[in-house]
Order: structure tokens, then sequence, then C-alpha cells
């Protein structure tokens, strides 16, 4: 990894940060994408801290808007000419049911349709930089969950769990799509699943929401540093050259529901996720 540069969203908390740490120490360039300048600045001072002489850089975005999410891909296609590793991290869970600007869903919007638009717009920069690859996060929550492919902006009924579970479900979807798309461009995409690890996710939530997400990541939840591992696994590895199109856990290839190996679904899912994008 040394010298490779290393786009991650969500990267000022949680599983995002971590990864960034852990990548900067293998020698990695970091550019990271944030919303809070804040935390972006305790971001940086973090990583140099524990990887003096790191090159680590920030970009703010509001993700939830797809004409923010353009913008920040032309800025880091203006700042890095080469680009060897995507990391799709950010994303949340909300309550009620709410729409950006554009339209969307919020939870649809930033938990997919941001890695989407941002992969598309470094897409040629990624090919021409290759070998490169696209790491997604996803969630084993996906499992048991359908997509809607008539109602992905759930208009018809929303519950906020289960909202959630759809985008990790489409996370995987798309993933599969572009491994397909992109074969034989030197440009690989994976995603996986980081565990139940005690972040800010949920804590955006009020109520019982809240209240159900504090008391699990203090009875069960992993450290940010244990779920970044299987994401630094899929940005680093050398044996991860020629893999692409997997699902992973715990660093190791695993086996999604029967509703995420649907191809079909995930051909549709494209199709709908450029019409969204186009809005």
């Amino acid at each position: 990894m040394q010298g490779k540069l290393c786009i991650i969203t969500g990267a000022t908390s949680g599983v995002g940060l971590a990864a960034a740490e852990a990548l900067a120490r293998k020698g990695a360039r970091l550019a990271l994408v944030g919303r809070d300048p804040g935390r972006g600045t305790a971001a940086l001072q973090r990583i140099r801290a524990a990887a003096p002489g790191s090159e680590v850089t920030i970009h703010y975005a509001d993700l939830f808007r797809l004409a923010e999410v353009r913008r920040l891909g032309d800025e880091l296609l203006q700042a890095y000419p080469r680009i060897d590793v995507l990391v799709n991290n950010a994303g949340a869970m909300f309550q009620r049911r709410e729409v950006t600007p554009d339209g969307l869903e919020r939870t649809l919007a930033l938990n997919h349709m941001a890695y989407f638009v941002l992969t598309e717009r470094l897409r040629e920069r990624l090919a021409a930089s290759a070998p490169a690859r696209i790491v997604n996060v996803a969630s084993r929550a996906h499992e048991g969950a359908t997509l809607d492919l008539d109602d992905l902006n759930m208009e018809r009924h929303y519950s906020g769990w289960l909202a959630y579970r759809r985008s990790k479900l489409a996370n995987i979807l798309w993933t599969r799509e572009l491994a397909r798309r992109i074969a034989g461009s030197g440009v690989t995409a994976n995603c996986l699943h980081p565990g139940f690890v005690a972040t800010r996710f949920g804590d955006n939530n009020g109520g019982w929401l809240r209240l159900m997400f504090g008391m699990a990541k203090r009875v069960a939840a992993l450290r940010p540093e244990q779920g970044a591992e299987t994401v630094v696994y899929l940005a680093s590895a050398p044996r991860l050259d020629d893999a692409s199109g997997g699902y992973f856990a715990n660093s190791a290839p695993a086996t999604p529901s029967v509703a995420a190996q649907d191809d079909a679904a995930a051909r549709r899912l494209w199709e709908l996720s450029e019409a969204f994008a186009h809005r």
C-alpha cells in the first residue's frame, strides 16, 4: 500500500476512521471524506499521530445531495491524478421517513445512491490507475430483506430498520453488477459485513431506537478497529488482486442471502439507480 491513494467516505469516525488509520500505517496516502469540520480536524490529528509522516487530506461534502456527490467527485478528480482504492463507507439509519432535495428517501440517498454516483464519477480514473479496488461497506443486516423494486423510495410503507436493511441489500446487489460491468478493466469491486460495531451509528435517532442501539453497543459490539479489519483486508490483501463481486466477513469470503445473489434484481437496481441519478 506504500504510496497508494485511498479515498474513504464516512472517514471521520467509526469504521471509516479506523480503516483510514490502519491504511496510513501501511503507507497509504489518504483522502478522507467527511461532513463535519470539527470531526474532520480531529480525524486528521489522530491519523497523523498514529502514522507520523503520513500524507492525509480531507474533503467535505453532504452526501445526501446528488449535486454534492458529483461536486465531490470532480474535486477528487482534480486533486488526484491516480486513485488506487475507493472505500464507500458512509451510511446511517433514520427512524422517520424524510426526503432529500432530490426527492430521495434519506437512507436510499446516503447508503446507496452516494455509493453509486461517486463511483460512477471516479470510475474512469480508477480504470486508468489499474490495478485498483472498490470496497463497499454493506452489512449482514441485509439477510431476510427483499427489495421492492417498484418502491425503492419507500413511499408506500416506511420503517427505518427495513429501509436500512434494504439499503445494505442494495449495496451487495450493486457490487455484483458493478463487478460484472468492470470485468477486465483491472478494477475490482467487493463488499463486506464489518460486524456489529460500537460507533455513532443510530445515535442520530431518538426514543426507543437510540436506547436499543446504545444497549446493544455496550453489550455485544466490536471496537471500530475490529470492524475495520475486513475493509483493510479488501483494500490491501495481495491475494485479492483478481477477486471481484464478492461478499466478505471476518476477512474471508461469505455467502450473502439468496436475495443478494439475484442477478436480475441487480441489473434492475442498476437501471433504477441510473434513473435516480439523472433526476
